[in-house]
């Protein structure tokens, strides 16, 4: 049996894809051309989940809230200091636009919509609620970027201290060395990206999309557990190993019964619904 000419299609665009990675990381040291290359696999990850759990549109959307934004934070920090302290990005993770290496937006995206999904599964058992109050977008996004900065809170200090993917122009803070205001830059940025991203779902009237599967919905909280693990087992120092088993696996379990709770609307009627709105 040939496969589809949309398989075909998406075949060729991985490849392709690979191939030009593999190009623009030519030379790069293998430590990083892994970094680089599970980041833009993480990336595509999100996507793909979130064009069968958003839509195809709201997903894009994100994307182009995420990228702009998370870029921006990040030149304003390594330039000026601004959100997250004085720090400068070292040649580890891989080629940069301006001060701010390329993959660095790319996860803000994936976490943005990781702490999307799982805050809606917390509170609503659904993985999206599509156009909602202000006060909720609020509240939402807070909690969102509550499970964005718990992921944070392990993986800083790993990627200083272990990685040197970065140098902190002032290291005594509380935190393993790292300063608060890090931390409270990760939740301005992430609280903004999500509550943006309401707000436009909430202008345009957006839904979710009836499409979605449970698998859709695993990728977000499988990224999520995968990235507790290896703070679990790698973090250094070893005391955040700790740390992000409690801080990083309270909200996946939260968020997993909230997943065995939801019930995906049968195939037959996401398209009847789907038709409807078209």
């Amino acid at each position: 049996m040939m496969p589809s000419p949309t398989v075909l299609s998406r075949l060729a665009a991985a490849f392709g894809g690979a191939a030009l990675l593999a190009l623009l990381l030519r030379g790069w040291h293998a430590g990083t051309q892994l970094l680089v290359a599970s980041s833009v696999l993480m990336f595509l990850a999100c996507l793909a989940s979130a064009a069968r759990v958003l839509g195809q549109r709201a997903a894009i959307s994100l994307v182009l809230i995420a990228l702009p934004v998370g870029w921006l934070a990040e030149e304003m920090g390594a330039s000026y200091g601004w959100f997250f302290g004085s720090y400068h990005y070292t040649p580890v993770l891989g080629p940069q636009l301006g001060s701010v290496p390329v993959v660095i937006p790319l996860m803000w995206f994936a976490l943005s919509y990781i702490g999307y999904v799982m805050a809606n599964l917390i509170v609503w058992q659904i993985p999206a609620d599509g156009a909602t109050s202000i006060r909720r977008s609020i509240v939402m996004a807070l909690l969102a970027a509550l499970i964005v900065t718990a992921y944070d809170l392990g993986v800083d200090p790993y990627m200083v201290y272990k990685l040197k993917a970065w140098i902190m122009v002032k290291d005594d803070g509380w935190w393993f060395g790292e300063t608060l205001q890090g931390f409270a830059g990760w939740m301005l940025v992430a609280c903004s990206i999500v509550f943006v991203f309401r707000m436009l779902l909430r202008r345009t009237g957006a839904r979710p999309a009836p499409a979605a599967r449970t698998r859709d919905v695993l990728v977000p909280l499988g990224l999520y557990g995968a990235l507790m693990l290896f703070e679990a087992t790698q973090g250094v120092p070893v005391e955040t190993r700790t740390i992000a088993l409690f801080v990083m696996g309270m909200p996946l379990l939260c968020a997993a019964c909230g997943l065995y709770r939801w019930q995906p609307v049968p195939a037959v009627s996401a398209r009847a619904a789907a038709r409807g709105t078209a």
